[in-house]
């Protein structure tokens, strides 16, 4: 099966200043892509950057006039407390942003052949039962059994998505990426955050240890992109997660295991409450079992370099290990300092997604 684009294309990201963002634009840029991304000002990249604020119709629209690939990335974080400020923007920044960019598409005389949109495996009601996939995965925001607060997440969710596929675009193809954590090796992201924890003897199981984890390696993801840009059968929501989604309690035992550790303290339910709290977060992001795999994507041929996490552990420790020890090494044997490659969020300056 056709698993790249088999042209070089030109390709809009828009709200792509985060990790994620980074990573996609690093990626198609190596490519031989045309890369443009809809972020804040003040960057530097070897990609270019238009400036937008994602409320307003302006001159980032002749951006899109003409495009391939348009991929919607914009987000306030949701690390944060769930707060009604905090809420309306993590809603706002989601829902009103796809709205403009189908207010936007919709006015072009020469519309993006497809139109991507982040959109999260969060959806998915909590599930320790069974797998969620496409086809028969519930979502949530009924279940009996969990903290009201997590509702919030889904309502966003589901209401993200109705800003996309209500948008009048109709000679665009859209689809929705539900998409697991995405785990890369670059600093400030839920890996490094993991990892951290593993490196400081914290690393052990993460409340009751029977939620389910749903990841992603960012070889992975990028593979899963440009495969839904080749194949353009494909529209609607696609989940973007490994096949292997597995309890807490195994998936932090795996990440010990690939640093070379077996001892982690655990985090009991009630110090995760008291944790979140100074922290300022919500316990929803580690506690919700998200039990989401990727039917549509296997069922149409696709095929994961890491379907499992212990070698996914394995592959981003060595890549991690290996951004850290590659400053030292060009000190060390003199070679030119503009040599050297930073981290992808060291390049770009970093982002929400």
């Amino acid at each position: 099966m056709t698993t790249k684009p088999n042209r070089l294309l030109r390709i809009v990201l828009a709200g792509g200043s985060g990790q994620v963002g980074n990573i996609l634009a690093r990626h198609f840029h190596q490519q031989g892509h045309d890369v443009t991304v809809l972020g804040r000002g003040g960057a530097v990249a070897p990609w270019r950057i238009v400036s937008w604020d994602g409320r307003n119709l302006d001159d980032w629209v002749g951006e899109l006039e003409g495009a391939d690939v348009v991929i919607n990335l914009a987000g306030r974080s949701v690390n944060c407390r769930y707060n009604t400020r905090n809420r309306r923007e993590i809603l706002d920044s989601r829902v009103e942003t796809t709205r403009l960019l189908g207010e936007a598409i919709g006015g072009l005389a020469h519309p993006p052949r497809l139109w991507m949109n982040a959109s999260t495996a969060t959806i998915y009601r909590h599930a320790l039962d069974r797998d969620m996939d496409e086809f028969t995965g519930e979502l949530g925001g009924k279940e009996p059994d969990v903290p009201s607060e997590w509702h919030f997440s889904i309502d966003v969710a589901i209401r993200w998505e109705r800003a996309l596929f209500a948008a009048n675009t109709p000679a665009t193809r859209k689809i929705a990426l539900r998409s697991a954590m995405v785990m890369s090796p670059s600093r400030g992201g839920i890996f490094d955050m993991l990892l951290r924890l593993v490196r400081f003897g914290l690393g052990g199981t993460i409340g009751p240890g029977t939620q389910f984890v749903s990841w992603v390696h960012e070889t992975d993801f990028v593979r899963a992109i440009e495969y839904l840009i080749a194949h353009e059968e494909i529209e609607g929501t696609v989940n973007i997660a490994a096949p292997g989604p597995l309890p807490n309690a195994e998936f932090m035992k795996a990440l010990r295991k690939a640093w070379g550790t077996s001892f982690g303290l655990p985090a009991r339910q009630w110090m995760l409450a008291l944790g979140a709290i100074l922290v300022r977060t919500e316990t929803e992001l580690i506690l919700k079992s998200r039990r989401v795999v990727p039917g549509r994507l296997l069922a149409s041929g696709f095929s994961f370099q890491f379907p499992e996490w212990s070698a996914a552990a394995r592959d981003l420790i060595q890549s991690w290990r290996d951004q850290v020890s590659e400053p030292k090494d060009w000190l060390r044997t003199g070679r030119a300092r503009e040599n050297w490659k930073a981290p992808v969020g060291l390049r770009t300056g970093g982002g929400v997604k």
